[in-house]
């Protein structure tokens, strides 16, 4: 009886250990193709997508909801920080794909087409989701912030593309608590304004973004440390203390001051 025992038993070791080989064998090879271009298996989707929701549910199951989620106030200010971090992922109405939507896989949700569990909202908001594109904002954002984001998702599905650009344009933008990117001063030329809402340019249908991410003047690198790109004839490009690099038209040459002689 023992034999059989201790023969089982060195049996289940060896198949272990044959196993963690093999496994440790795969991984080494790199056999396994980790584009985003490239599908799970149906059943190891399954099993993810399974073992997703169900964590996501356990957890938010333990959240207290606020009463008050349907107050205008609170989507509103929701809005804003929508249209500032996550349209880009997970639409607005009437928009059609974009980059980041078509690229990402997991492929986020359309959150124009289908209304979120609030306590599961604002635990995705703040949290994230390991290996797929959504961030975990509670790192920068404020619960109250994340809370105004999950009573805007309540009011999204089935919004127009007007009442949604009112909504945004009537918000206060991009604001929730502190790590959010702030408005910064730029040269003589360049506008100060171009951070309201409804100024941001976008690609093709998209509703305007009151999001901090905007285009520069040519010659202006954003917020980075990397070295000023060449100016163009006629342009004077320089630092500011902060460290964004800007250009902007040369000052005219007064006619005494260039070195030549003008008296005809």
């Amino acid at each position: 009886m023992r034999d059989s025992i201790k023969t089982t038993m060195l049996a289940i070791v060896l198949l272990l250990g044959v196993g963690l080989v093999a496994v440790a064998g795969f991984v080494w090879s790199g056999a396994y193709n980790v584009g985003a271009d490239d599908p799970h298996l149906p059943a190891t989707y399954a099993v993810m997508e399974k073992m997703r929701q169900r964590s996501i549910a356990a957890r938010a199951g333990k959240l207290e909801v606020p009463v008050d989620l349907q107050d205008e106030g609170r989507i509103r200010q929701g809005a804003g920080n929508y249209n500032a971090m996550c349209m880009g992922c997970h639409l607005a109405p009437g928009m059609g794909d974009t980059e980041l939507s078509q690229g990402l896989y997991p492929a986020p949700p359309n959150l124009t087409r289908e209304r979120v569990d609030a306590a599961e909202a604002f635990w995705v908001i703040k949290h994230g989701i390991k290996a797929t594109g959504m961030p975990a904002w509670g790192r920068s954002m404020d619960d109250v912030y994340i809370w105004n984001m999950a009573a805007f998702l309540q009011a999204l599905p089935g919004m127009t593309p007007a009442q949604y650009q009112a909504l945004v344009e009537s918000s206060g933008g991009h604001e929730h608590g502190g790590g959010e990117t702030k408005p910064h001063a730029h040269g003589p030329g360049v506008a100060e304004d171009h951070h309201a809402a409804g100024q941001g340019k976008d690609h093709g249908d998209m509703p305007a973004s009151t999001s901090d991410n905007h285009p520069h003047p040519p010659g202006t690198l954003a917020h980075d440390d990397s070295p000023a790109r060449p100016a163009k004839a006629g342009m004077t490009t320089h630092r500011h203390a902060d460290g964004t690099v800007e250009s902007h038209p040369s000052e005219p040459t007064s006619p005494a001051n260039d070195g030549h002689d003008h008296q005809h």
